[in-house]
């Protein structure tokens, strides 16, 4: 018991040394080197002044990333290297100016893209940043016309039901797309001799022949409307514009993420708006405002986790006894409290007649509430509310947001109702599922049942509570395990899911519980630990990392735990592994989280502490 008295104690000594002065907790939300590409890229087509410094260190990091066979990839143990990194990465700094082409790591990178067949191979996002640089065509044919604005709500495919997340980013596409906009300049580098295949476009015959059926309830659609085809294609772009517009964040980014800003920018240069006009300007400084330093090189944020951390680290510490009245969990509170949303955003249109009262996962984020950020900040706030009334308003108002997102099928989603559309899964696009779709999740549902079973008196007989709990018992894999939309991947997606059938009444000896404890059981390893590989990710089948990761370990833990009723030999080989600190160095920086299935990986730098402390907790409270 020592050693995790000590670890606890530890960790707690850490957060709170760490803690920032308004309150929260500001730790790198890192994803790979993709935004630190495209601020080179961006930079450079902008011809921005006195950023030279920036770019070096820029390229002082994607370097350092260089694999020895000239690859770049997602998370350590990708095979070989992932193309469309790659090809950023060589583009990126060829473009800095400060790289020579001949360099033997380039001539790598080279001969690694050639082999894998060039810029043609690459995924869909890479290869508009291409295009509006002069290095790719655009397709002769787009799929999706900018008149696909216009459809009403009422026709049976909209832009609405798109996510949040691929509205963000497809609004300024269907510009760039619309005018084939292309914007090359002479000091960006060539890469014409990267165009190896015969059949360099876009998307391939199968894609074509796939979305065939897409295409016709669009056109179907656009040839409906009223009004004549260059009047309506003039609307369009207006409307294209203002929903962009509408959503620039105080700090001038698109809905606080880095790709759909990036896209904006050229989408309003396209327009004929200048270099120096101030959506634009206001854009880059935002850009520049997710900038922070790991070690010697500075790193783009693709947005920032702030409040996801605080609510989080908020919660970790009550779990392992500080007192919500201590100053710590006060300052932490209070920050929380003032990043509440208050004004309606797009969830509103599939969750009509609710008041906000959600929290988003950024500091910078005002219209984009998410359930999981939500019940995150109304756990760390909920031993606030019986000290202080004006948490009780504020939990009041959080509570009835979470209840009223439920979709219709009994699960949670991230941040709208009932966007899953399964026709828009026919589009073009890589990994279309996570970006067009935000339906129900085994780690949203979980996660969210949890916070209703310990942190509220609603009855496990609820009707919102048992269709939740019958929809999670569905999507349990033949395995025992469940999948997970926002982490990595299997044991995250059990972990939440266990956890949240547990608090709200599913009985330990329920046949779906001990199947995942016989699951978790075999994907213990040598050490002590688990570790999951993003592979089990891309491939859909569980993939162990052969190593141990501190939070992977945490959330089996957890599982354990909160299913014994006496401490289990695998239990005690897990604590061993947390207090003993076993873990190999590049264990920690591997991606924990997951933003999009073979291109999005998060390495969170806060969840090798928060994770651990949170299960060493429950266990000193469970069993001694």
């Amino acid at each position: 018991m020592n050693g995790v008295e000590d670890e606890i104690s530890r960790l707690i000594g850490q957060f709170y040394q760490e803690q920032t002065g308004d309150g929260s907790w500001v730790y790198p939300f890192e994803m790979g080197i993709v935004t630190d590409c495209y601020t080179i890229v961006l930079l450079r087509m902008l011809e921005v002044d006195g950023e030279e410094e920036l770019i070096k260190g820029l390229v002082r990091r994607i370097r350092k990333r260089q694999e020895s066979n000239g690859a770049w990839k997602l998370y350590q143990d990708e095979r070989e290297g992932n193309l469309s990194s790659t090809v950023e990465a060589y583009f990126a700094l060829l473009s800095s100016g400060y790289i020579n082409k001949h360099e033997p790591g380039m001539q790598a990178a080279r001969d690694f893209i050639i082999a894998n067949g060039g810029l043609a191979q690459t995924q869909i996002f890479t290869k508009v940043m291409l295009a509006i640089t002069g290095q790719y065509k655009w397709p002769d044919f787009i799929p999706i016309p900018i008149e696909f604005m216009l459809l009403p709500e009422t026709f049976p495919l909209n832009f609405y039901d798109f996510s949040v997340f691929a509205r963000s980013n497809l609004a300024p596409l269907f510009i760039l797309a619309d005018k084939k906009f292309t914007m090359p300049t002479k000091q960006m580098p060539n890469l014409s001799d990267l165009l190896v295949s015969e059949t360099d476009s876009f998307f391939t015959i199968e894609e074509r022949r796939e979305w065939r059926s897409i295409i016709d309830v669009i056109e179907q659609g656009v040839e409906a409307l009223l009004g004549l085809p260059e009047e309506l294609h003039q609307l369009a772009l207006t409307r294209t514009k203002d929903y962009m517009i509408q959503r620039i964040e105080p700090n001038g980014t698109l809905e606080s993420y880095y790709s759909s800003t990036f896209f904006m920018i050229f989408a309003f240069l396209s327009q004929g708006y200048g270099k120096r006009h101030a959506i634009i300007t206001n854009a880059v400084n935002g850009i520049k405002s997710m900038i922070c330093q790991i070690g010697d090189s500075p790193h783009v944020q693709y947005t920032t986790a702030n409040v996801w951390n605080t609510g989080l680290i908020s919660y970790a510490l009550q779990e392992a006894g500080v007192p919500s009245l201590s100053p710590v969990i006060k300052k932490a509170n209070q920050y929380l409290r003032t990043r509440q949303h208050h004004k309606l955003g797009d969830w509103e249109l599939h969750n009509p007649n609710i008041e906000p009262g959600g929290w988003g996962f950024s500091d910078i984020n005002t219209i984009n509430p998410d359930v999981d950020d939500s019940t995150a900040a109304l756990r760390a706030i909920a031993l606030s509310t019986s000290q202080n009334s004006d948490y009780l308003q504020i939990w009041n108002q959080g509570i009835q947001w979470v209840m009223s997102m439920q979709n219709d099928d009994g699960g949670w989603p991230a941040f709208e109702r009932n966007v899953d559309q399964q026709m828009l899964t026919l589009l073009p696009i890589d990994r279309v599922e996570d970006l067009v779709l935000d339906p129900s999740s085994p780690d949203l549902t979980g996660r969210t049942l949890e916070f209703f079973g310990n942190y509220t008196d609603l009855s496990k007989d609820d009707p919102m509570i048992k269709r939740g709990v019958n929809w999670l018992l569905d999507q349990q894999r033949t395995d025992g395990s469940w999948d997970a939309r926002w982490g990595i991947y299997y044991i995250y997606g059990t972990w939440a899911a266990v956890t949240g059938l547990l608090s709200v009444g599913i009985s330990p000896h329920h046949p779906a519980i001990q199947k995942a404890m016989g699951w978790l059981h075999k994907a213990q390893l040598a050490d002590g630990g688990w570790g999951e590989s993003c592979n089990s990710d891309k491939e859909k089948r569980y993939i162990s990392l052969r190593r141990s990761t501190r939070t992977h370990t945490a959330w089996a833990l957890d599982v354990l735990i909160a299913i014994a009723t006496e401490v289990t030999p695998e239990i005690n080989s897990g604590l061993e592994f947390l207090t003993q600190q076993k873990e190999e160095a590049w264990t920690r920086k591997y991606p924990k989280g997951r933003g999009m299935a073979g291109a999005f990986y998060i390495h969170y730098h806060s969840y090798d502490s928060i994770w651990p402390l949170v299960a060493l907790a429950h266990y000193k409270n469970k069993f001694h």
